[in-house]
């Protein structure tokens, strides 16, 4: 889960006091505390793992999660959906790449969705209103979504086959090298 309570002052999963350091964020709870949490909950679920997303599995239903924002027919295409936030850095630099993305494949049956993780339309708003794009935006403001993809970076992106099978996981946005694996999957999943 993302922070929520900014007391640690992290803005992204990941992160502590605005540092690396490969901790998750406690919303600036001890970290005895944090681990005692944590137990807590595996306890209080049995145990069970949440399912996160992963090269091979289905493509959840994406209808009904309360995703706030109209959502494009996904069945029978190969899609890019992308997981993003108003305050990534990362996120400004990859959102023409994926417009373009959009607009060169769409006519072979490319459809990119983009789900904003933040809590506030006004700053999703906010942030398309600088950077306007032509393919589908929703946000998942309950995180719930992002939370059972299981990301732990912005942005981070699953390509998604004609059968609705997730084939590439990425991780973070590393301009040309990025967009050049997704021109390379993309021009696999479309073939013929």
């Amino acid at each position: 889960m993302y922070c929520k309570t900014k007391q640690c002052g992290c803005r992204e999963r990941g992160t502590v006091s605005g540092r690396r350091s490969g901790r998750p964020c406690a919303g600036g709870l001890s970290p005895l505390r944090a681990v005692l949490l944590g137990v807590l909950l595996w306890v209080s679920t049995g145990g069970a793992g949440r399912a996160e997303w992963a090269t091979g599995t289905r493509l959840p239903e994406l209808q009904g999660a309360g995703l706030a924002g109209s959502l494009p027919a996904l069945k029978g295409k190969v899609v890019l959906v992308d997981f993003w936030a108003s305050w990534c850095a990362p996120c400004k630099k990859s959102f023409p790449e994926l417009d373009q993305l959009s607009r060169d494949y769409a006519s072979r049956g490319l459809v990119v969705l983009a789900i904003s993780v933040d809590e506030s339309a006004e700053a999703m708003a906010a942030f398309l209103d600088k950077h306007p794009v032509s393919f589908a935006v929703v946000r998942d403001a309950q995180q719930k979504i992002v939370g059972a993809a299981g990301v732990e970076s912005m942005p981070s992106s699953f390509i998604v086959d004609r059968a609705g099978t997730i084939r590439f996981v990425h991780s973070g946005f590393h301009g040309a090298d990025t967009v050049a694996r997704y021109r390379q999957e993309i021009d696999a999943l479309l073939a013929p």
